[in-house]
Parts: structure tokens; C-alpha cells; sequence
């Protein structure tokens, strides 16, 4: 792991987890009052829900989206919808403060021109855990991923090109960001269950916002 002080930015450091893959640790400090504001009149307009898979299973990540597109799931399988299948309305637009935080994250590891068309936006409560996976319903993998965790700590997992590969567990914590693309695009990656813990801005919850180039 590489580290360094970026102090002219106010931030802690910069850890590389592999080529095309780097944490940006405290990244999303400056915009927090911002997000969190803009997150209230998000879930108000396309409301938090656990979604099924195609297996049946109930998510344990209550989720929702904002921007062009939104990932969904049901018994059908994964895709990508315009429309919030729960409301029958496009989903809410990406706030500007969204944009630009994924922007200017990506831009920071190395992937300059990142515009996302989509933000998965879950919360994680106590117990709740993402299973290492693929991020690959995107058309096109040349744009990277841009992951921004808020409130309660979690151990994110990020794993190699197949899932039997050993995971390395890095701690997220507030204002954490997390950048991969490149040669990592494809790396399988998941979330620990999440410990009891509290946090002033979110309570018992960590949120996580995802933001991707899907179409």
C-alpha cells in the first residue's frame, strides 16, 4: 500500500489497493452537509426498499437511485431501469453535489471524464452485508466506479477477477471514498455484515452512494 498526506486538500491519504483501485480516504469530509441534505429529499421522492433477487432472497441493503438510470432487481433478474418500478416515475436527478464529488473522486484516481448517469444509494443497518459480486450490468466497463461511504464504519472486500480468490478487507469510515476501474474494473468486491456502531449525521447506519456509468 502506497500512502501520502495530501494536507493542501485537507485530506488524510491516498491508499492504493492495486492498479486501478485506490482509496481516498476523507474525500467526501468537505460536501458531507450538502449530501446528506440532498439525500432527505431523494429517499422522500423514490423511498428506501430491500429489494428480491432473482432467487428469491431479500436484500439485507435497503436501497434506492437517483439520476438516469437505476439498478433494480426482482424475479426477472438485474438490469438497469429509467423508471422506479415502485412509483412508475423516472427516477429523482442526480444532484449537482453528486456529480461533482464523483467526478472530481475519479479525476483525483486517475480517471479523468467520469460522468455518471447513475447513483445507487444504500443504507446499511446493523447485520446487513453485500456478498462479493461483479459490477457488470454496465454497457461499457471503461468507466470505473466510484464508491463514497458515510456514517458507521464498514469492511469493504475487495477481492480478484474470480471469486475464489482471497479478499482483502479494508475499513471504510466516514467521508471514505473508494475508486476502481482500469485493469481493477472487474475485481469482485462485497461489504462485511456491518457491526452496531453510531454516527452524529446517520445514526446506526453507514450509507453508501455508488456511482457508475451505466448506458
Amino acid at each position: 500500500m502506497s500512502l501520502f498526506e495530501d494536507a493542501e486538500q485537507g485530506r488524510s491519504r491516498r491508499e492504493e489497493l492495486c492498479s486501478g483501485a485506490v482509496v481516498l480516504r476523507r474525500f467526501a469530509l468537505s460536501d458531507e452537509t450538502a449530501i446528506l441534505a440532498a439525500l432527505d429529499g431523494l429517499m422522500a421522492e423514490a423511498p428506501l426498499r430491500h429489494m428480491v433477487t432473482p432467487g428469491g432472497f431479500r436484500m439485507s441493503v435497503a436501497m434506492t437511485n437517483c439520476g438516469s438510470w437505476g439498478w433494480v432487481t426482482d424475479n426477472t433478474g438485474y438490469r438497469y431501469d429509467a423508471i422506479d418500478p415502485q412509483s412508475g416515475k423516472p427516477w429523482p436527478g442526480m444532484p449537482d453535489v453528486f456529480a461533482k464529488l464523483a467526478q472530481e473522486a475519479a479525476a483525483d484516481a486517475g480517471f479523468e471524464g467520469f460522468v455518471p448517469d447513475a447513483c445507487l444509494i444504500n443504507r446499511y443497518a446493523p447485520g446487513a452485508r453485500l456478498s462479493l459480486h461483479q459490477d457488470k450490468n454496465e454497457r461499457d466497463f471503461g468507466a470505473p466506479i466510484v464508491s463514497v461511504s458515510l456514517g458507521i464504519p464498514a469492511v469493504f472486500l475487495f477481492g480478484g477477477s474470480r471469486r475464489e480468490e482471497k479478499a482483502m478487507r479494508v475499513r471504510l469510515t466516514h467521508g471514505d471514498v473508494v475508486v476502481w476501474g482500469g485493469p481493477a474494473r472487474l475485481r469482485y468486491h462485497g461489504v462485511l455484515p456491518l457491526k452496531e456502531d453510531y454516527h452524529p449525521l446517520t445514526g446506526g447506519h453507514r450509507i453508501n452512494l455508488t456511482f457508475r456509468k451505466a448506458a
